[in-house]
């Protein structure tokens, strides 16, 4: 018996959330979706028996993982993507032989990446705990400590799991960018909140008084006008797209049209681009301490130098990761224009050119990868409309004809969509502003098309105060 049959096994004797037997109205769609993210944020604030919360220690990790150091969300939706990105890179590269069109080999992808998505929870539970970047509590014995850690972080990131499969099939949208702009809103509202009444906030800058009142005040605020900047980014973004004329064959002079987005895979290659950033720093930390010398020479830290604080500060993995150089506009910009890492001495804004070019182009792989997997490349769209009864008036209703047709928008617009989303993200992360650009970027998509799946599902007609915020009352 293979790996695949062994996984699909033990997933059957998962408890599984069965899907609805109706469809759900919109009222029960938006109930199920609220107290999925109550419980959500119950689990994000109740800090694990024998840790000690961290708060926001590693902001980047916690912004894609909707997670919270310290807290039942230690490691969030991190196993449940990371899973999904083996699986896919390995029916990419065809190790494993599955037919994501065919409804049974999909079933059988599902199974086996909740299996995989639970042992990376632990694996990553371990991790964490062991490396310490989770702190244990010194009111409990390390010996008891540790295993309790590990089977509440495991376990929190196991129930998002199924929380996940509750939103996708009772609730609205996917439970996985439900959590992430969950988290991302969060603490932009705390980040805001923070740059107004906190130390060196606008209300500081203001009481203080004198010529430099205003300009200081500015530069407090600052992070949440970039904010704003990238928030209107990515909405201009999301709202260019191509509209290919069809007609359908059940109904002459019915034409409607498939409207193709500029973001065609909206935040997918993104999230598991900057998925596998996490995992980069997350494993990086085994080089903590690490001198693996050869003719004088320490290669561990070409490879990725580890400060006291477990985070990553030099070397070549260190350069695929994202720039934070702490609070306010003016450090962070002298940071980047000034700043160098503390082995080799390079200057932070080549480090800054190098994740820009990085996460542009690892987001232009995923995004090849999840279209095929996702059936949203041109040959399974095509057969998907001619499926449906439409084809393209002029041409003969053809699979090969229609999938010709597509090939000349759907693929450019994969890579460019993929790119720009990755650039996007990656110049958003620049600017400081809060909750990292790819946390916003992630969140203004997600909010976008949950919108547009509800306005196409027609839930809005039952939820006026949405629709009215949305202009389309």
């Amino acid at each position: 018996m293979g790996l695949m049959e062994i996984a699909q096994s033990i997933s059957k004797r998962l408890p599984e959330i069965k899907a609805p037997v109706r469809p759900g109205t919109a009222r029960e769609k938006l109930l199920w979706t609220g107290l999925v993210l109550i419980l959500f944020f119950v689990m994000y604030n109740i800090t694990s028996i024998g840790a000690v919360s961290l708060g926001s220690q590693f902001d980047f990790l916690q912004m894609i993982t909707a997670s919270r150091v310290g807290s039942l969300l230690t490691i969030g939706i991190g196993p449940i993507v990371l899973a999904s990105i083996f699986l896919q890179l390995f029916v990419g590269a065809k190790i494993i032989n599955l037919d994501m069109s065919n409804p049974e080999e999909k079933k059988k992808f599902h199974e086996v990446q909740k299996v995989l998505a639970i042992l990376i929870a632990l694996v990553e539970a371990m991790i964490f705990v062991l490396t310490g970047r989770v702190l244990l509590s010194q009111n409990l014995d390390p010996m008891l400590a540790i295993p309790l850690v590990i089977f509440q972080v495991t376990l929190g990131s196991v129930i998002l799991l199924y929380l996940d499969e509750v939103v996708t099939k009772y609730g609205i949208g996917s439970g996985i960018s439900l959590f992430i702009a969950a988290g991302v809103s969060f603490s932009i509202i705390g980040g805001a909140l923070a740059l107004v009444v906190g130390d060196n906030g606008v209300l500081d800058a203001v009481s203080s008084g004198g010529a430099e009142a205003i300009p200081a005040a500015i530069l407090a605020i600052a992070p949440f006008l970039f904010t704003i900047i990238v928030f209107l980014g990515v909405v201009y973004g999301e709202g260019m797209k191509v509209e290919i004329p069809l007609a359908y064959q059940a109904a002459r002079g019915f034409v409607p049209k498939l409207p193709l987005n500029l973001f065609y895979l909206s935040n997918i290659p993104v999230i598991f681009a900057s998925a596998l950033l996490m995992n980069i720093q997350l494993f990086s930390a085994g080089l903590a301490g690490q001198t693996w010398e050869f003719a004088g020479v320490n290669f561990a830290h070409i490879l990725g130098y580890v400060d006291s604080s477990n985070a990553l500060r030099d070397g070549f993995l260190y350069f695929l990761t994202p720039i934070y150089a702490g609070s306010g506009t003016v450090a962070h910009i002298n940071f980047l224009l000034n700043g160098t890492t503390p082995i080799f001495g390079i200057p932070e804004w080549f480090h800054a050119i190098i994740y820009i070019i990085f996460l542009s182009l690892v987001s232009v792989m995923f995004g090849l990868f999840w279209a095929e997997t996702a059936n949203m490349d041109s040959k399974s769209v095509a057969k998907q409309l001619i499926g449906s009864g439409m084809q393209i008036p002029g041409w003969r209703r053809d699979p090969r004809m229609m999938e010709k047709i597509l090939e000349k928008y759907i693929p450019p617009l994969i890579i460019l969509g993929s790119f720009l989303v990755g650039l996007l993200a990656a110049v958003a992360d620049l600017t400081g502003a809060l909750g990292t650009g790819t946390g916003i970027l992630l969140t203004v998509s997600i909010f976008y098309r949950t919108y547009m799946q509800m306005k196409q599902q027609k839930l809005l007609d039952s939820i006026p105060f949405i629709k009215e915020i949305g202009g389309t009352a």
